[in-house]
């Protein structure tokens, strides 16, 4: 989203709002499901005082995403817009590059996740309080540096508001309800299909920084082909309409992109997508995934 540094057009506050919002519930809910886990089997152990601990943990994590996400915002404010194309290719690309990293991964451990967890925090809790938040900080902050890093994708200057911030925000809260619900048995979610949904959309999300990224070090001179269009489609393709701001917004589209920026993406789509499904085709059992374990250990 070139409009992240310059000003191509920002996307409308509620297009901000929903795309980093779905982030939120989708990246909140993951967090959830930990602190869900920990809590669960600290209750069930009769370690009722460990719980302040893993609060205490959460709490540190959320302050960490929350600054990271401010950093990105903010961190280019001051810049000129030359340098801050640069800083925001790199962050973009280093960014798509962690995201892939722990979407891949969660895809493969979400199944042993509970397991891991309640092993660990057993170690953690015969070590003592520090120990338990620090376990609750890395389980937690784990997802919150993910989310602060997709943030990458709906960061605006200050000048245009913390609307994503708020759109972020928005579904976290939303996702904090869901676990409630969920932790109390009130409501029953298909995990795997869940996540797995969610995941395709976040490799979308994540191929689309990527394309950003591209686009921002060629209009910095760092890499070739900026000139070079693959196809131009503003004849008809309104940007600032409804789809154009959401196409915008959340997948970073651009009307006229240049030839490496859809090599890129497509590649992107072919090689983690497939990655991403085939991390799933092995044997997976309901009683081993954290939606059926979490709630037993209540």
């Amino acid at each position: 989203m070139i409009s992240t540094i310059t000003a191509e057009g920002a996307p409308s506050i509620a297009t901000q709002m929903f795309g980093s919002g779905l982030i939120g519930v989708r990246e909140g809910l993951e967090t959830g499901i930990v602190v869900m886990i920990l809590i669960a089997f600290a209750v069930k152990s009769g370690r009722r005082d460990a719980v302040k601990w893993i609060w205490l943990g959460v709490l540190a994590a959320v302050v960490m995403m929350v600054g990271t996400f401010l950093i990105i915002q903010f961190g280019t404010s001051t810049m000129s817009s030359l340098a801050a194309e640069l800083i925001a290719g790199i962050a973009s690309l280093v960014a798509v590059v962690i995201v892939t990293f722990m979407v891949l991964w969660m895809r493969k451990a979400s199944a042993s996740i509970s397991g891991e967890l309640k092993s660990g925090l057993t170690t953690a809790m015969s070590a003592g309080g520090a120990a338990v938040t620090g376990l609750a900080f890395l389980a937690v902050g784990r997802e919150g540096f993910e989310t602060a890093l997709l943030m990458v994708g709906y960061a605006e200057s200050s000048s245009n508001g913390p609307w994503p911030l708020l759109g972020l925000l928005a579904g976290i809260v939303v996702a904090i309800g869901l676990t409630f619900l969920l932790y109390k048995g009130a409501i029953k979610i298909n995990f795997n299909r869940f996540f797995f949904y969610t995941g395709l959309f976040l490799i979308v999300v994540a191929a689309g920084i990527a394309s950003y990224g591209v686009r921002a070090l060629q209009v910095y001179g760092w890499l070739p082909g900026l000139h070079d269009i693959a196809f131009d489609i503003t004849s008809w393709y309104d940007q600032s309409a409804w789809y154009g701001e959401v196409l915008q917004g959340i997948f970073n589209f651009r009307p006229e992109p240049t030839v490496l920026q859809v090599s890129v993406w497509a590649g992107y789509i072919v090689i983690v997508g497939t990655a991403f499904v085939l991390r799933g085709t092995k044997p997976k059992s309901a009683a081993s995934t954290p939606s059926a374990s979490a709630p037993a250990a209540s």
